[in-house]
């Protein structure tokens, strides 16, 4: 019988086999081909646990105030690494104060985080302070958790660091410094130094019956000075002892905390001071030195069995960590991106993210960098890194593997010089690959100097790096949210750190900072990478009247009192442009497109929202007296909130980041996606100015004359804000009064080249918003109708010969009050299906929903509301009528419902009486 015929016989077994089912599963994996996944769908998802039990750390804060009577009542820590031990032991490093805060058995931490209160729940933002859920053993108070010379028991931070009763960043690097961690194996290793000595500790423990010793695996570098290491603080103890190896502190009449030293090259001790403090000294060596420092809480009658178990706990080696450690998730996931259609000028394509993958681990992208044409990283909201490569036109197949974990809220990741920078509340962290695994083995602490509360709102927001212009960040401010720690110092905000709510510089070796301008509230940066232009972005709310966009310039102030960190008060900086709240509610960062391969879009401003979702085209202005901007939609299918964005280096079209949680119109969880330019016609406009005659308008296509030249094709609409302490802002005519101006257009000019439009309008004055709506046809027949948001910063006159407009009758602009009066256009009629495009256009129904949904929602469910009985957070009770809707709508924050936040806008000026009865009357139907 020949070979054929053998494997013929063969294949016949294996479909009989395998239809019997008794095929072995991994031999039907030697002839099935990798699984390539071509869609992500996150409701269908089952993930694993937040906190990964075979990874060895995760990075918080923390508040470990109230552990107990025998502790520190002074314990909080902002930076923090919990290191689990084993499978229910934890500590809790303090990366500022180089500290162990506290060590404790039995569960990890309270569900707290908002990455992981929301990391199976994708809308839930109800987080809350992380606080110990199992039973502490050992902590320390807020003081250094090493010092040179002498103990030091006191903070010994600046007071430029302490902002209303707490003391916030790291210490003073002449002391001592976080270097950064090392992963081997399931094992942590700390590296820092204290008064530039090298130290290196590896955390863990031993357990013997129902006992546990703390150890800390110390490689101490060589000094010249005594080094002494805090290890516990014991509060109402009843005596103390120390033999020079061992020290202890009898509480609660059969308790003892004892701490023990062990070490060959050095006579190391340790001792109690104050009858409180235990503290191991290290004595000056020409050396390096290895000790194992062991901590153990228990019964007095037990103290043998510490004894016994430290004596077999000592001298434990640290491993090779400096070679790299094996590989934590080996393998990749394949996945293939989704092209589409090239339908119009601008198209988004799908890069399909790694979900489900081997780690059964949730994928919510917050960044995404370049590493080279075809490979980029990205950062997630779990603190997460994954490389992705395979970057190409079609996305046929992507591979994805991770690259990094632990990371403390990483919303930015730049690559410079081919290294991973990430920005999160630890500060910049850069990421080495030690033994060329694919996986990060060394967690550098490249800068920590910018100061991070324990304030959960307090984001890392942004960073950009330039080898010309530094390292840029952007911190968000102390928004109260949710529940906190600070104190609240105005409406919306808490004290958080003197860097919240600030745009600042770090120098290219990390080592310098300086402060740009304060007084945001949750900013995000724009630079152009070429003339350093800097451009940010601030999110409505409190003090926030809507979303802005800044020109950011040295010592700028933009108008939040909380975060102005200054002793003057100047006035806020005017924005180039605002955005309307029903156009823009939550804004992302901003890209320049330093590209030639974007069509119109080239050397754009981008700007990216949140909210909407989705892109604007910036349009700036040059004036006798600085810049003005506008707005126009980059109209495309976006299938997720956005966040950031990238240029790709292959072919220069915009790939971008973000996920859900923040009231979005969208209801997609999370995606990469590529806007590409398709070569189609654009029909977007692309420049603006005003002036004393009117409103220009230049388009990227010629336009038709009948309907470009017809008044009627044009809406225009003004009004100003009030920068207050509400939430958001109302508009407001310019006399003062709520409501909006709707300015009549007298005339409408095409220019000789078909492209730009010249509305005359009379009347243009300074103001904080304008409003152009338009439906005009381009001169291929296409239907163009959007809109033009942009602010009046100035007024010149327009050259109209030099914009190509002749034959312009001017003296139209020449109205008397009565003509300008009857140009104003009423309301239409009051009826439930005006009340539906109302809840629609306004964004109510990004915060409400018509019916009984919440998840994901700002706002309580409008179905049944009208005629309910309302618990408030006050307490009162009251029924929802009309009287209560209207106040709800025009004064949000005077009556708030049990259980949801003051974070609604007004809409007084924005919606007319007869909009409000309308809405009102749309609401109280949705209770059928």
């Amino acid at each position: 019988m020949n070979s054929t015929s053998h494997w013929s016989i063969a294949m016949l077994c294996l479909v009989v086999i395998t239809a019997l089912g008794l095929l072995p599963t991994c031999f039907l994996g030697c002839f099935s081909e990798k699984r390539i996944i071509t869609e992500n769908t996150f409701d269908s998802l089952s993930f694993n646990s937040f906190v990964e039990p075979d990874f060895p750390f995760m990075s918080t804060y923390l508040d470990a105030r109230k552990l107990g009577s025998r502790f520190p009542d002074d314990n909080v820590v902002a930076r923090g690494l919990v290191i689990q031990l084993d499978d229910s032991a934890y500590v809790c490093f303090d990366q500022d104060l180089l500290r162990w805060s506290v060590a404790w058995t039995g569960k990890s931490l309270t569900k707290s985080m908002l990455p992981e209160v929301s990391y199976h729940d994708f809308f839930n933002k109800k987080n809350t302070v992380p606080l110990v859920a199992g039973q502490p053993d050992i902590a320390n108070g807020i003081y250094p958790g090493w010092s040179s010379g002498k103990p030091v028991l006191t903070d010994v931070r600046p007071k430029e660091q302490s902002r209303e009763g707490f003391t916030w960043g790291p210490l003073p690097p002449h002391y001592g410094r976080w270097q950064g961690s090392y992963v081997y194996e399931n094992s942590l290793i700390l590296a820092y130094s204290v008064a530039g000595v090298d130290i290196f500790e590896m955390p863990d423990c031993v357990r013997h019956d129902k006992e546990i010793v703390y150890t800390r695996t110390l490689e101490v570098g060589a000094s010249s000075d005594t080094l002494f290491l805090n290890a516990a603080e014991v509060r109402d103890g009843a005596s103390a002892a120390s033999d020079g190896n061992v020290a202890y502190i009898y509480y609660a009449q059969d308790s003892v905390i004892a701490v023990s030293i062990k070490s060959l090259e050095a006579t190391a001790t340790v001792s109690v001071s104050g009858g409180r403090y235990i503290s191991v000294s290290v004595p000056p060596s020409s050396q390096t030195r290895n000790m194992t420092v062991c901590l153990w809480r228990g019964l007095t009658k037990n103290l043998k069995n510490f004894r016994s178990i430290a004596d077999k706990a000592a001298l434990r080696k640290l491993p090779a960590f400096r070679e790299g450690s094996p590989p934590h998730w080996s393998g990749e996931v394949l996945t293939k991106g989704k092209i589409a259609p090239d339908t119009a000028a601008f198209v988004t394509d799908l890069l399909t993210l790694p979900i489900p993958n081997p780690w059964k681990r949730n994928v919510r992208v917050t960044d995404i960098a370049f590493l080279d044409e075809q490979r980029a990283a990205i950062t997630t909201f779990e603190g997460d890194v994954w490389v992705v490569s395979g970057i190409d036109k079609q996305l046929a197949q992507l591979s994805w593997k991770r690259f990094a974990s632990g990371l403390y809220e990483p919303m930015s990741i730049e690559v410079y010089k081919g290294q991973l920078y990430i920005f999160g509340k630890a500060g910049i962290v850069r990421l080495h690959d030690l033994n060329g695994d694919g996986e990060a083995d060394y967690y550098e602490n490249f800068c920590d100097l910018m100061q991070q509360s324990a304030e959960s709102y307090e984001w890392a927001a942004d960073m950009v790096i330039s080898e010309k212009y530094g390292i840029l960040i952007a911190k968000g401010g102390g928004v109260t949210a949710r529940p906190g720690i600070t104190k609240t110092l105005t409406a919306g905000f808490r004290a958080g750190s003197n860097h919240s709510g600030v745009i600042m510089r770090i120098s290219l070796d990390g080592k310098q900072t300086e402060i740009i301008s304060t007084g945001f509230r949750a900013p995000y940066l724009g630079f152009h990478p070429i003339s350093g232009m800097l451009t940010a972005t601030d999110q409505q709310g409190n003090y926030v009247p809507s979303t802005p966009i800044y020109v950011i310039e040295k010592d700028d102030f933009l108008g939040v009192p909380a975060t102005s960190h200054r002793t003057d008060k100047p006035s806020p900086k005017r924005p180039l442009t605002w955005i309307p709240h029903r156009i823009d509610r939550s804004a992302g960062s901003q890209v320049w497109m330093t590209t030639q391969q974007m069509g119109p879009l080239n050397n754009a401003l981008l700007h990216f929202s949140f909210g909407r979702p989705g892109l604007f085209r910036v349009l700036i202005d040059s004036t006798s007296n600085g810049l003005q901007g506008a707005v126009v939609s980059v109209n495309a299918n976006y299938s997720t909130p956005i966040i950031k964005g990238t240029m790709g280096p292959h072919d220069g079209q915009l790939y971008m980041a973000g996920f859900n949680l923040f009231g979005s119109s969208s209801k997609g969880i999370s995606a990469i996606q590529r806007l590409r330019y398709t070569g189609k016609n654009s029909y977007m406009p692309n420049h603006f100015k005003v002036g004393r005659q009117g409103v220009l308008l230049s388009f990227d296509s010629a336009l038709d004359s009948r309907k470009a030249t017809n008044p009627s094709s044009y809406r225009v609409k003004r009004w100003n804000y009030k920068r207050t302490e509400a939430y958001g802002s109302g508009h407001f005519k310019l006399d003062g009064t709520p409501g909006e101006e709707i300015l009549p257009v007298l005339a409408s000019y095409l220019s000789l080249d078909k492209k730009k439009v010249l509305l005359l309008i009379p009347d243009m004055r300074e103001v904080d918003q304008m409003e152009v709506l338009y439906k005009v046809t381009a001169s291929d027949g296409k239907s163009v109708s959007d809109g033009v948001w942009f602010s009046i910063n100035q007024v010149d006159n327009l050259d109209l010969r030099a914009q190509g407009f002749v034959n312009v009758d001017l003296k139209k602009l020449q109205l008397s009050k009565a003509q300008f009066a009857a140009q104003i256009k009423y309301d239409p009629p009051i009826t439930r299906e005006r009340g539906k495009e109302l809840f629609e256009k306004m964004g109510c129904i990004g915060c409400h929903s018509p019916g009984t949904e919440t998840a994901g929602m700002y706002g309580p469910p409008f179905k049944g509301l009208y005629g309910s009985m309302r618990k408030m957070a006050d307490g009162s009770t009251l029924e929802a009528r009309e009287a209560y809707l209207k106040e709800s709508i025009l004064d949000p924050s005077k009556k708030v419902v049990k259980g949801y936040d003051a974070e609604m806008p007004s809409f007084q000026g924005i919606l007319s009486d007869s909009d409000i009865e309308a809405l009102i009357l749309y609401i109280m139907y949705l209770k059928y």
